[in-house]
């Protein structure tokens, strides 16, 4: 493929990645409040479910861009992460106008994010 046939559909493929991700994000967190609907879980449980579908997301998105993509696929699988964790920052503080309440956990949560993206995006 030619170079301006790639970057023509690299945004594509990009927005693919993140709708993939964001899937598996709805998966996991809808058996995740099945599960807490179910049966009486703590909220570590919880929180370990939510740290799972951040990373499982982004693994996903990065791995899905990576197959597209020939060249520093590391590269784009952290962008994928980055963008989803933006896109996860605005959604929380249009909702909830506290987004993660401290600085520590968005770096965590940022973090989280950028692996997960990498290592799709490394293993594809």
């Amino acid at each position: 493929m030619n170079k301006v046939a790639e970057k023509k559909t690299l945004p594509i493929h990009i927005a693919k990645a993140l709708i993939f991700a964001y899937i598996v994000t709805a998966i996991i967190l809808l058996l995740l409040s099945f599960i807490l609907y179910k049966a009486q879980i703590p909220s570590g449980v919880v929180s370990v479910g939510v740290i799972l579908a951040y990373i499982l997301s982004t693994f996903v998105g990065g791995f899905f861009i990576g197959k597209k993509v020939e060249a520093r696929k590391f590269l784009w699988g952290i962008a994928v992460g980055a963008i989803y964790f933006l896109i996860v920052i605005i959604i929380s503080i249009i909702m909830n106008k506290a987004a993660f309440g401290s600085a520590g956990s968005i770096v965590t949560v940022l973090g989280m994010c950028l692996l997960g993206g990498m290592l799709g995006g490394m293993i594809s």
